[in-house]
């Protein structure tokens, strides 16, 4: 019991370190921005703004997920463009998203002009890469999956 104590105590205080070590290299400011970044990103979708998501995204943004088709892996892509367009229609109806849908973003890391977030919905994850430029921060790439991964196999 005394060793799980101390391994207990040992994971805490690693993480503690690393979060601090985290924190010393992002502002309030830019962790607040850097979170706002990814918020539009979603909420654009959820609330039919696509406006937000072109102030969330980067022009070069890239977007990928994974499928497999007839036991065969692919990867597919969309773009800035593609992702204004989504912003517009996906939830027009309002049966894309939940009456009160899940949005978390945890912040992974951040050094210097580059952050890592993690952003959970409702029925997907997204790993977010988001720079800083001339001041604003940006989604510049988002790799994304179901958290039911069965869903990406098409028949």
């Amino acid at each position: 019991m005394n060793c799980l104590f101390k391994a207990a105590v040992a994971t805490i205080l690693t993480l503690v370190v690393a979060q601090m070590s985290f924190a010393a290299d992002a502002s309030v400011g830019d962790t607040a921005k850097i979170k706002r970044a990814a918020l539009d990103y979603l909420e654009s979708q959820q609330l039919v703004k696509p406006e937000m998501m072109k102030r969330s995204l980067h022009k070069k943004f890239a977007k990928r997920t994974f499928w497999n088709s007839g036991g065969a892996d692919f990867i597919s892509e969309n773009n800035y463009d593609g992702m204004v367009r989504l912003a517009e229609v996906y939830n027009k109806e309002g049966n894309g998203f939940p009456k009160n849908p899940r949005k978390e973003v945890v912040i992974l890391d951040v050094e210097g002009r580059t952050a890592s977030v993690k952003l959970y919905a409702d029925d997907f994850i997204d790993h977010l890469h988001i720079v800083k430029l001339e001041g604003e921060w940006k989604v510049i790439n988002a790799l994304w999956q179901y958290n039911d991964i069965s869903k990406h196999i098409r028949k």
